[in-house]
């Protein structure tokens, strides 16, 4: 396919990197799968509360499947600089379908116990603590132009947040007619979708990573990489505050939709879904942006827009404004994590682009657990509004951070020669 003019306006400038054929293929893969792991998160959720009626059982399950993140991300983004990262992909989304049917055979044999749903979430965390930075830093390797590297992660963000819409109504339906097993069995299905994406690509034979010293010195070298360079540094350092911080807000969000405006399960439908389609929209903004200069102020704006968007729904009582204000939040942080995510990639050393994205995920997803207790917590002895009211200003206070080194990041990735302007 002949490449799309970079002054294109429109769907095909916003979808310019499904020009290659391998992320084609991909994306392809990817967003069936998506949707299926949406479809399984909903239904593993509502098969929790049916055979425990526990809230507490819910963010055990929510915690288990998490928690390996923090811990292995960082070894699997050692390892992704020294396997070929398309194999591992391939291992990981087997044992993810694997996990899936075992899910299907329990749930449609009516055998289940809550043990086989945490050991399976623990399983699947294992799995896509290696997965995630894998993918992550094997986009790079699928896109022919790296100036179209933003245009790609924007549109990862895209496609995961259609899948978040369309995999919890397909659920929900599917469970309605025949239960949720058989949303386990589909999603097991839908792995197969992104395995034969991954089995079609043609690669160069340049693509194999070539890092080959002891795996605990490539991590540690690639620490040093990372925090030893002031813009990498903050940039992880705000994204690990924005996981820690914001991020727990959709944990709270029942007791809002109940206790502060007063309404049902179709209040809390309506608030996840203003959130989400925010997230669509910045990653449609993201997806239409011409090159990443100027990402750094973008990372910036993401912090404030989500800071005042807390301090505000913190003090709503109006669902209309609610509703608004959870857009913006949820437009925040997707512009946010999708720029973070961005830039990193881009001023990131090739060879040491899985370390950076196993430390990336580190912050973005292994944080998010301890978040969610802190903040429950804090909830139940401050009260929800002033736990988000607090988490609003903390956000803002990072982001006015992040704004004040700006100038000084430009200077300093200058003198590297790693990037022009962040």
């Amino acid at each position: 396919m002949p490449a799309i003019n970079p002054n294109l306006s429109g769907i095909r400038h916003i979808l310019r990197a499904l020009q290659y054929r391998n992320y084609r293929l991909f994306f392809t893969g990817q967003i069936i799968s998506l949707i299926g792991t949406w479809m399984q998160n909903m239904a593993m959720g509502w098969l929790v509360y049916r055979l425990t009626n526990s809230p507490v059982a819910l963010g055990i399950i929510g915690f288990t499947s998490q928690i390996t993140t923090f811990f292995l991300s960082p070894f699997a983004g050692a390892w992704a600089d020294r396997w070929n990262r398309r194999r591992i992909i391939i291992i990981t989304q087997c044992l993810a379908m694997l996990q899936a049917f075992i899910f299907a055979y329990l749930a449609l044999s009516g055998t289940i116990k809550l043990w086989h749903i945490i050991a399976l979430s623990v399983l699947f965390g294992l799995v896509m603590s290696f997965d995630m930075p894998m993918r992550q830093a094997f986009t790079v390797d699928i896109i022919d132009d790296k100036q179209d590297l933003g245009n790609a992660i924007a549109l990862n963000s895209l496609m995961f947040n259609i899948a978040r819409f369309a995999g919890p109504t397909i659920a929900g339906l599917v469970i309605a007619g025949f239960g949720e097993g058989i949303c386990f069995l589909l999603n097991g299905v839908s792995y197969i979708a992104v395995i034969v994406s991954l089995f079609a690509m043609r690669m160069p034979h340049n693509a194999a990573v070539k890092d080959t010293g002891r795996i605990m010195q490539s991590m540690k070298e690639g620490i040093i990489y990372t925090f030893g360079f002031a813009p990498m540094r903050f940039i992880m350092l705000l994204m690990g505050m924005v996981s820690l911080i914001v991020m727990p807000y959709a944990v709270l969000l029942p007791v809002f939709a109940r206790d502060v405006l007063r309404g049902n399960a179709q209040t809390l439908g309506f608030l996840m879904g203003a959130s989400g389609l925010g997230a669509v929209s910045g990653a449609v903004y993201l997806a239409s942006m011409k090159s990443t200069k100027g990402l750094g102020g973008i990372i910036a704006g993401a912090g404030v827009i989500m800071g005042i968007g807390l301090i505000a729904f913190s003090l709503s009582t109006v669902l209309w404004l609610s509703l608004l204000l959870m857009f913006f939040i949820g437009f925040g942080v997707m512009v946010h994590m999708a720029s973070s995510n961005t830039l990193l990639q881009t001023i990131v050393d090739d060879d040491k682009r899985g370390r950076v994205m196993g430390l990336f995920i580190m912050a973005f997803i292994g944080l998010a657990p301890f978040g969610s207790l802190l903040e429950g917590a804090l909830a139940a002895r401050i009260g929800t509004p002033n736990t988000l009211l607090i988490s609003g200003i903390i956000c803002l206070a990072g982001a006015i951070v992040f704004i004040r080194r700006l100038k000084h990041f430009n200077a300093v990735t200058a003198a590297g020669s790693r990037l022009t302007e962040i």
